[in-house]
């Protein structure tokens, strides 16, 4: 360990030579994690990728793709789009499919009408949703082709009592069908 009176001092010249970390204008940089900002007045329409995250504050139509990366739509973003991501946050509004291989996380000021396909989703309370959610395991991959049209349709459950409901629970999971129950009952 060292002593504290030994320690340099900010200010105070030291013995040895002084040794300064050239600086870049950024163009010639590895990237580092950085982040790219699309501002509130900038329009696109057609197709934008990136290969780093990405926060939209402006507008973007037509086809958002972030294979590897975050992307995260601000308050000012307004999104008329298929958007494919990493991980998807939404503080903005989305007209359109969301596709993440990790997550999507509607904030409380979010809006999304549209499919969501990730193997996680947040939906914060006062955030707005309209649209339908896959949550198995390979949704936020997109798939190649079904097997069959079943994997997209809800799970209805079944009961042998007539007038019984047929919906859903509200888990969304599926129930075994119900035992017939004999109409009378023993006497005694």
């Amino acid at each position: 360990m060292w002593k504290r009176d030994e320690a340099v001092k900010p200010g105070v010249p030291t013995d040895g030579p002084r040794v300064e970390t050239p600086r870049s204008s950024g163009s010639d940089m590895v990237n580092t994690g950085s982040v790219g900002t699309i501002g509130k007045s900038v329009v696109i329409k057609g197709e934008l990728s990136a290969s780093e995250d990405l926060t939209i504050e402006g507008q973007v139509e037509g086809k958002v793709e972030l294979k590897q990366n975050i992307l995260t739509i601000g308050a000012n973003g307004r999104i008329k789009a298929s958007v494919f991501a990493k991980a998807v946050i939404v503080q903005g509004e989305v007209h359109g499919n969301i596709t993440a291989t990790e997550k999507v996380d509607i904030r409380d000021a979010g809006s999304v009408d549209g499919d969501l396909a990730a193997p996680r989703v947040a939906i914060a309370d006062g955030a707005h949703f309209r649209g339908s959610i896959d949550m198995q395991a390979g949704a936020g991959k997109p798939a190649d082709s079904k097997a069959s049209g079943d994997a997209a349709r809800p799970v209805v459950a079944e009961s042998a009592k007539p007038g019984a409901s047929t919906a859903a629970p509200a888990t969304g999971m599926a129930s075994a069908p119900a035992a017939a129950v004999p109409s009378h009952t023993p006497s005694r």
